[in-house]
């Protein structure tokens, strides 16, 4: 009887084994995916960065180019007027402006008509009468050739007719000092100027006017 009693005592239902067998498993598994679960926590998830577009800066505008500087379309030459200073008639310069020109010919013409045709500042005076007209002006290998009209020669005594001729050398000579003048009317080279007899020996320069002329 003792030996059945422990027998019974000592058994264990097989149910109640299957329930606590579950049990653990269920247990066990449970914190399997707890533990499984926090460490996916605490993973820190990855960082995305999204670099922002970059947008190209506008390049400077293009400044403008310097304008060539323009030639000018003018150039001054010089006149020769007589002013009457202490009593005594000197040659003085007088600047004109024309028209730029590559030919000294047309530079010469375009003084001569503003000599001829007479001072405008009323400081000037001319002895070149009125109504004197430039037939030719040129350039040659022996020097300025200047022809006038049969005006030039009229009317005036001695010092007129010595500031006509200065006038006519000194603007002639304008764009060469040292340059030789030949003075001519109507075509013909000019030997004696007025009814005094003003004998004029061509070639002249201003260096000889100087010399053999007193104003």
């Amino acid at each position: 009887m003792q030996d059945q009693h422990n027998h019974n005592a000592r058994r264990i239902p097989i149910g109640l084994i299957a329930s606590v067998s579950a049990a653990l498993v269920t247990a066990g598994a449970g914190a399997t995916w707890w533990v499984w679960n926090s460490n996916q926590s605490s993973q820190t998830p990855p960082q995305t960065t999204t670099q922002a577009p970059t947008t190209s800066q506008p390049s400077n505008p293009t400044l403008p180019s310097p304008q060539p500087v323009q030639p000018t379309a003018e150039e001054t030459v010089k006149i020769y007027w007589v002013n009457n200073v202490n009593n005594k008639i000197e040659v003085v310069p007088s600047s004109v402006t024309l028209k730029k020109t590559d030919k000294p010919s047309d530079i010469l013409e375009g003084a001569f008509e503003s000599l001829l045709a007479g001072p405008v500042n009323q400081a000037f005076s001319t002895t070149i009468p009125q109504g004197t007209k430039l037939k030719n002006v040129s350039l040659q290998a022996d020097g300025v050739h200047v022809d006038l009209s049969e005006e030039f020669t009229e009317g005036g005594g001695s010092a007129s007719m010595t500031g006509r001729v200065a006038q006519v050398i000194y603007t002639a000579s304008s764009l060469d000092p040292a340059a030789k003048v030949w003075i001519s009317v109507e075509g013909k080279p000019l030997e004696v100027l007025g009814g005094e007899g003003l004998m004029l020996d061509q070639p002249m320069t201003r260096q000889s006017f100087e010399q053999n002329f007193n104003l």
